[in-house]
């Protein structure tokens, strides 16, 4: 069954909502914190090895409930039964989303079109464990008998962004195979990651579902063009595999049968890293770091299925986004974890959030009178302090934070750690606080400036605060705990989708340019004059045509 089509704005709750943020918009949090004592321990949320807070938000136990109240009125529950027992809820493509289905205990039972598809994922996890396990101990070699030294993944989107962000977090439980990823259909590219390697000691993993995505091909051929200088072109069964669904072109590329990992129409590409497309992340961390991964996610999914909405992390989470973009008119977040190992998360984030609700139509197909997805940036603290946090602590916008951070540190330097998390809580405090032009004042009496220094100095130093952060607080980052936060999102971004009434699980709008760029790529390569595009086009493929080697 579908997903029903409830407007929000019509709803009673939608109102309530709207005249509690009447009462509460000019109101600091530090008045808040002033009202109710046991607030920072009302508003957080203890789970397994997370400590979410999310008292320093711009809300009270009132209005969560009153967002709750507009969750029941758009049937979140019914949504989340259809979410995970396999409903075609992407409609618009006719597909069940069933991500959690990749990372469901062996014995559940999830059906797609009357088929139980838990045993066939699991027949895929034992084939990525025979793989991975046969190159990590040096049984699978190279065409010359060498054994493997380097993966290369080939894909772009989804087939790269989630393997490569969680290769890079996880770097600390790496094994000794080297990874690198190639997306990006510029040729300077793939040139600078094959042109110090042995092709020898090298295996590829081309992922693309359909195997014509333009710029996973291109690379793959290119690569596979280098690769055919040093070794025949039997030696591709041995040195590329591939993640795909088009059995027929990948054995038309070289690729033995027996290589070709199969992934599902149901498993959508930003949310696939589970899957198949997963195997660059096995062969990095070996299968039971994969395996962990996985579970992590599963542990989340049953709190985010199971837990009442008042206590369910990725709910409250996806209703603060509700609360600040729809009410408070704030149009993006930020996302900054205390560790250099997620400095890719964001940017992974980008793709989960804007990607799957950065949509204008409803599921009625009409144009919303809403606003809908939010805009997704950050970079890891401290960095992130000395670049935009003066934008987010003085700067005109409301700019709501998720704050990540680790209890323990992974190589156990605890005085480095201790000074990055002393400005993790230094800086969700300030942003809170602020600084007044009483305790500005009272600071100006420790230095030696006139009273007419300090009265022209007065309006730079003063900070509002009232600056909304969620406080994400983890013991420590293993391939589990990476699993839930990586979970925690999806369902975030799950239940916004669900709230505003659109489709999360097409992108329509990726495509539209991709479409415009196979015509201009014949144009490119011929000398006829073309007038169908605009002028300013036109004038650019003109100076390009003139201009290049």
């Amino acid at each position: 069954m579908a997903l029903k089509s409830i407007n929000p704005t019509k709803t009673q709750s939608w109102g309530k909502i709207q005249a509690q943020f009447e009462t509460i918009k000019s109101t600091h949090l530090k008045e808040l914190f002033k009202r109710n004592p046991k607030r920072a321990e009302e508003l957080t949320v203890r789970w397994d090895d997370f400590y979410v807070d999310f008292s320093k938000n711009r809300i009270t136990k009132e209005i969560i409930k009153s967002l709750i109240e507009l969750a029941n009125e758009v049937d979140l529950k019914d949504a989340i039964s259809k979410y995970f027992e396999g409903d075609v809820i992407n409609t618009t493509e006719g597909r069940a989303v069933l991500h959690t289905a990749l990372r469901a205990e062996k014995g559940s039972e999830v059906y797609v079109d009357g088929v139980n598809v838990i045993p066939e994922v699991f027949e895929v996890k034992q084939k990525i464990k025979n793989f991975t396990d046969a190159v990590v101990n040096g049984k699978h070699k190279g065409h010359t008998g060498k054994p493997i030294t380097d993966i290369v993944n080939i894909g772009i989107g989804g087939s790269d962004l989630g393997p490569a962000m969680v290769v890079d977090t996880l770097q600390f439980y790496k094994n000794h195979l080297k990874t690198h990823f190639v997306s990006n259909v510029d040729g300077d590219h793939y040139n600078e990651i094959i042109k110090d390697l042995n092709p020898e000691t090298t295996l590829f993993v081309i992922v693309s579902k359909t195997f014509t995505t333009q710029e996973t091909l291109s690379n793959a051929n290119s690569i596979r063009t280098w690769f055919l200088q040093s070794l025949p072109q039997e030696a591709i069964s041995k040195h590329f595999v591939a993640v795909s669904t088009n059995i027929e072109s990948v054995k038309a590329f070289g690729i033995d049968e027996k290589n070709i990992f199969p992934m599902k129409d149901w498993v959508g590409g930003r949310f696939s890293l589970w899957s198949a497309v997963g195997l660059s992340i096995s062969l990095s961390l070996g299968y039971d770091n994969f395996e962990s991964l996985l579970k992590g996610a599963q542990k989340m999914d049953e709190h985010f299925k199971t837990t009442d909405f008042d206590n369910n992390i990725p709910v409250i989470a996806a209703l603060l986004t509700i609360w600040y973009n729809n009410f408070f008119e704030a149009e993006s977040e930020a996302v900054i974890a205390y560790t250099q190992y997620l400095n890719q998360y964001a940017t992974y984030l980008q793709q989960g959030i804007m990607e799957s609700n950065g949509k204008y139509v409803d599921r009625s197909g009409q144009r919303v009178g809403y606003q809908t997805g939010t805009i997704i940036w950050g970079e890891p603290g401290t960095n992130s302090q000395h670049a935009f946090f003066q934008l987010i602590h003085q700067g005109t916008k409301l700019i709501p934070a998720d704050f990540i951070g680790f209890v323990e540190s992974l190589h156990g330097d605890k005085d480095h750690h201790d000074k990055l998390m002393s400005n993790y809580f230094a800086q969700t405090e300030a942003l809170m606080n602020g600084k007044t032009e009483a305790e500005v004042l009272a600071a100006f009496k420790r230095t030696n400036l006139s009273d007419d220094e300090k009265q022209k100095l007065l309006p730079f130093k003063i900070f509002e605060g009232n600056k909304p952060t969620t406080s994400i607080l983890i013991k420590k980052l293993t391939p589990e705990s990476l699993g839930k936060l990586i979970a925690m999102y999806e369902h975030k971004i799950f239940v916004q989708g669900i709230i505003w009434n659109i489709y999360s699980y097409d992108q329509f709008g990726v495509e539209l340019g991709k479409q415009l760029a196979k015509t201009i790529l014949q144009e490119l390569n011929d000398d006829a004059k073309h007038t169908s595009h605009d002028t300013s086009t036109q004038n650019l493929i003109r100076f390009y045509k003139e201009n290049r080697k």
